[in-house]
């Protein structure tokens, strides 16, 4: 399964950051490029260990009926549900917007597996650092099959 630990699967994944467009037409949901830009960011955040470093109580009740599904080899279901604290409801200047992103997923490269061992996702709990390098590549290959990228 791909890692955004891997080179290859890191400069593919930067590439196709760097070739998206703010005119991206959508294929699916709700968000604008400049808000789905926004909204990976966050993620990488929180797999650095940055904002908040709970696992909401949801989580602890039923996450483990689907953490196998989330951390397997499936890419992510459109249209699904996303935490309260990922949702982007302003326009963020898109520019500025990809170029943070694209400094996270370079911070986060740089870090490896041992640099985000044990960080907290806030519905999953605590996870290994080789299950934030698949899920966040996951993520980030679902936001940009969203915008054709």
């Amino acid at each position: 399964m791909k890692t955004i630990f891997d080179a290859q699967v890191f400069e593919e994944t930067v590439n196709r950051l760097e070739g998206l467009a703010p005119a991206a037409a959508r294929q699916w949901g709700k968000m604008s490029p400049a808000q789905m830009l926004e909204h990976t960011a966050r993620t990488v955040d929180m797999a650095l260990g940055r904002g908040k470093q709970q696992q909401m109580l949801l989580g602890k009740l039923i996450g483990w009926t689907v953490r196998k599904r989330f951390l397997g080899a499936e890419p992510f279901q459109k249209n699904a549900p996303t935490g309260p604290d990922f949702v982007v409801k302003h326009e963020p200047e898109f520019e500025a917007a990809k170029a943070r992103l694209i400094g996270l997923v370079r911070e986060l490269h740089a870090k490896g597996e041992a640099g985000v061992e044990g960080h907290v996702h806030g519905f999953f709990g605590a996870m290994s650092g080789a299950d934030w390098g698949r899920t966040q590549y996951k993520h980030l290959d679902h936001h940009l099959r969203q915008f054709g990228a």
